[in-house]
């Protein structure tokens, strides 16, 4: 079955509460838990607490004009959060941050309210946090050390943020979630964010067959699920107005091939440099969302491979390649899309005048985390 079809079934059982595809019988999933066991003595665990990195940024525009700064959300996992890198400002969330400002020549106030160990079920409190909604009971998430996180406090005067950025799926492969709940589950928190009037962008689960100490054919049944789950990722957010980038292929031969420099101390995060990688790739999509991005780069190149596919064959061709942007070819319509525009962009560096003020590594400030 091609990989866009069964990306299709597992969109289709997420909507209707069916089962999804199943990947492993039995005996595979006995030699399965056993490859696990000795992966895990190799594959390190970080306890260690992400740098905050809320803030503003951008602070050389600030005098620019009298436009208020741009509100930049994050949401999902241990790689939305920063996990493995010491510093503030080498976070994705505070590379994203730095590098919209220097692309809109504005200040961007950054919420992140990612969590290290979180799984797609763990959106709808993220989603509750970043809009000012206060959760019934917030549920106790376990973080790579094996203890509960603690519970972040709701933003005080939250205000929907311009864009949210979300990197979640690692811990539901990982963890076993059938792939249809955690792309139901992650279609939930879109919908809720759209519904805010939030843009979103989505980076699809990224490639773990790429975690190096992981060997056959552990290695293998990694990268079928989590390419699996980015492909159905795809379909489920672009059929709801956002916009995917493909993280999958990004993080698999420039990992393979240099995983000393882009894999952190544990060899599982990335490291600084492999979160830049990552943040390169997902800059021009954020900018484009909010029509900051050169219009001449907005239209199709055919040299490139880019221009209009029916959206499940989109988001297959679009996990087989790194920094791919998969955005509905009728932004803002109210029916779902079933075309999309596939877009190879170029990465450019995200170092630009303006954008490295130290706010990035200034401590967190009472009250800064509130959104506006």
């Amino acid at each position: 079955m091609s990989r866009a079809r069964v990306a299709r079934r597992i969109v289709t059982a997420a909507a209707y509460g069916g089962g999804g595809v199943g990947l492993l019988g039995g005996a595979a999933a006995g030699l399965l838990l056993t490859e696990v066991r000795l992966a895990k003595r190799v594959v390190g665990g970080s306890g260690d607490v992400p740098p905050r990195a809320d803030g503003r940024y951008g602070s050389a525009f600030a005098h620019q004009g009298d436009e208020p700064p741009l509100r930049l959300g994050f949401l999902g996992d241990s790689t939305a959060a920063g996990q493995g890198v010491r510093r503030a400002r080498e976070t994705p969330g505070a590379l994203l941050a730095s590098g919209l400002a220097a692309v809109a020549e504005r200040p961007v106030r950054l919420v992140n309210v990612a969590r290290p160990g979180a799984r797609s079920d763990d959106l709808a409190r993220q989603v509750d946090l970043l809009l000012g909604v206060a959760p019934a009971r917030p549920p106790q998430v376990t973080g790579a050390s094996g203890l509960p996180e603690p519970v972040r406090p709701r933003p005080p005067e939250a205000v929907p943020p311009d864009v949210a950025v979300l990197m979640i799926g690692a811990n539901d492969v990982t963890h076993r979630m059938p792939l249809s709940t955690s792309v139901r589950l992650l279609s939930d928190a879109v919908r809720r964010l759209r519904e805010a009037g939030v843009e979103v962008v989505v980076g699809t689960c990224p490639d773990l067959g790429s975690v190096e100490p992981v060997y056959q054919p552990l290695r293998w049944l990694a990268r079928r699920a989590s390419r699996q789950l980015a492909a159905a990722q795809t379909i489920a957010v672009v059929e709801l107005g956002g916009r995917t980038v493909s993280l999958g292929d990004l993080l698999g031969p420039e990992f393979e091939a240099r995983p000393r420099e882009l894999f952190g101390p544990d060899n599982f995060h990335p490291s600084a440099e492999g979160y830049a990688t990552a943040a390169m790739a997902v800059l021009p999509t954020l900018c484009a969302s909010l029509g900051l991005w050169p219009e001449a780069d907005e239209r199709p190149d055919a040299r490139r491979g880019e221009g209009f596919l029916p959206v499940d064959q989109a988001a297959a061709e679009a996990v087989a390649e790194g920094g791919t942007e998969v955005t509905p070819a009728q932004p803002g319509a109210a029916h779902r899309a079933r075309w999309a525009l596939l877009k190879r962009r170029r990465r450019r560096p995200l170092d630009a005048p303006g954008s490295g003020d130290a706010d990035r590594d200034a401590p967190h400030v009472e009250g800064s985390s509130a959104l506006g």
